[in-house]
């Protein structure tokens, strides 16, 4: 199990690729604030729901000066037919191994349907312009997450 962050630490550096296959890394956004969201499987309705409601609030999140990376264990070709039957606008990339969902704390031991498993825990943080986390939130719900965000981070 990764241990979760908390604001003020930095946040782990990152190069995944994206719904095209190409490279896209935590640095190429530095200066600027970045939410990253973490969910566990591209297609799913609690995923597409998230997603959704990100791409709805993408140009809103963007003229606050943030920028929206979602990040899955799904593949490149998973996320690309995800984007494309949802008409999705945000940048998905797709982390097979789990070792950077693992370095956020995104990872770990979950509850559904009274079963208990290893998986991916639907999760949020804010990082600033320096790379440093500002808001961490864990075990989110699909529904209402971004709205929730956004008033918190005041937009």
């Amino acid at each position: 199990m990764s241990e979760r962050l908390q604001p003020g630490d930095t946040a782990p550096a990152f190069t995944l690729p994206d719904a095209d296959g190409n490279e896209v890394s935590l640095a190429d956004h530095k200066g600027r604030k970045v939410i990253v969201y973490f969910y566990p499987n591209a297609m799913t309705p609690g995923c597409t729901k998230q997603a959704c409601d990100f791409t709805d609030n993408l140009d809103v999140l963007a003229a606050a000066g943030y920028d929206v990376i979602g990040v899955s264990p799904d593949k490149p070709e998973k996320l690309a037919k995800f984007r494309e039957k949802e008409n999705l606008k945000v940048t998905l990339v797709g982390d097979p191994s789990t070792k950077v969902i693992e370095s956020y704390g995104a990872y770990g031991e979950k509850k559904n349907y009274g079963k208990t498993y290893v998986g991916v825990i639907r999760s949020t943080l804010v990082v600033d312009e320096q790379g440093k986390i500002e808001h961490a939130f864990y075990n989110v719900k699909a529904t209402g997450h971004v709205a929730k965000i956004i008033k918190d981070l005041g937009i």
